[in-house]
């Protein structure tokens, strides 16, 4: 029994939920599917009321936005079985097995399974540059490198949790705020979670603009600044905050604020353009990070 939850916001999440409702229907298991948009109001969300046609599925608008945290947390909330299968709208299984693949680990003694992320190996619009490379680089990462790690290639858009292990997380943390995976892969550490990973990866559909990109970089710098102020994070495997800890130590924050200031504008040139560079990426969020 399998509750595949959708979070989605201003996307067509329909072509995901029917590979995903087709899968569930061929591996014969008891399911249900809901996917919820996060206040959008989209035009998408007209095709994404389609989903309500589908096998044991439905779709739900919320009718403000409440941010991606809480927004996981009411499809948690609303599921009614053990195991629970978070996947973001904008992905598409690798597998014609994704399902089945997940199945698997449900007997072994692990409560949470990562599937991973996967990228198409070309890129067809220049303006998202940026967040195709990272992904590619950062984010595709064979399972056996994973498991060497376990909780530092932590990415939310596609795992399997159990749903007891899920609110015990989620619960040590009512800010809602974006960019919160920090938080998430060493609250699992922390409490020593048995995690996987496998290579059942989906692919990452909705790359963002290069601008956007950084924008979503600065909030999830700003979280990961959050956790680490109010000593949210006892332990973790985060290189960005080992070298932010590393730089105050040794008194060099304010040296590298005034790097990231004087240079912001220089280094986002470099990051949009058609060859960003991912060392002068991590130079750009430490830097943003010992300026706040």
């Amino acid at each position: 029994m399998l509750s595949i939850l959708i979070p989605t916001y201003n996307y067509n999440a329909l072509p995901l939920a029917e590979i995903i409702e087709q899968q569930a229907l061929m591996a014969g298991i008891v399911f249900e599917l809901i996917c919820i948009d996060d206040g959008s109001f989209s035009e998408h969300n007209k095709e994404n009321q389609n989903i309500n046609s589908l096998t044991n599925s439905k779709f739900i608008e919320n009718i403000k936005n409440i941010g991606s945290k809480a927004n996981r947390q009411r499809l948690a909330e609303m599921a009614q079985y053990k195991w629970l299968l978070f996947i973001d709208a904008d992905s598409k299984p690798k597998s014609s097995d994704y399902l089945i693949n997940y199945l698997k680990e449900t007997t072994q003694n692990f409560d949470a399974v990562f599937g991973g992320f996967a990228y198409e190996n070309n890129l067809q619009d220049l303006n998202k540059t940026l967040r195709y490379t990272f992904g590619k680089h950062r984010e595709e990462v064979n399972a056996n490198i994973r498991n060497k790690n376990p909780y530092k290639v932590i990415i939310s858009a596609n795992f399997l949790i159990k749903k007891d292990v899920f609110f015990k997380i989620s619960n040590q943390e009512t800010k809602n705020i974006y960019g919160l995976d920090y938080l998430f892969s060493s609250q699992l550490k922390e409490h020593n979670i048995p995690i996987k990973h496998i290579n059942n990866e989906v692919y990452h559909l909705g790359l963002d603009h290069n601008k956007k990109f950084l924008e979503k970089t600065r909030k999830a710098v700003e979280a990961l600044n959050y956790v680490n102020k109010f000593q949210k994070i006892k332990t973790h495997n985060i290189s960005l905050l080992r070298a932010y800890k590393t730089l105050k130590f040794m008194r060099l924050k304010k040296p590298c604020a005034w790097f990231y200031k004087k240079f912001k504008t220089k280094l986002e040139i470099q990051l949009t353009g058609a060859n960003p560079n991912l060392f002068l990426f991590d130079l750009y969020r430490l830097g943003y990070l010992c300026s706040l």
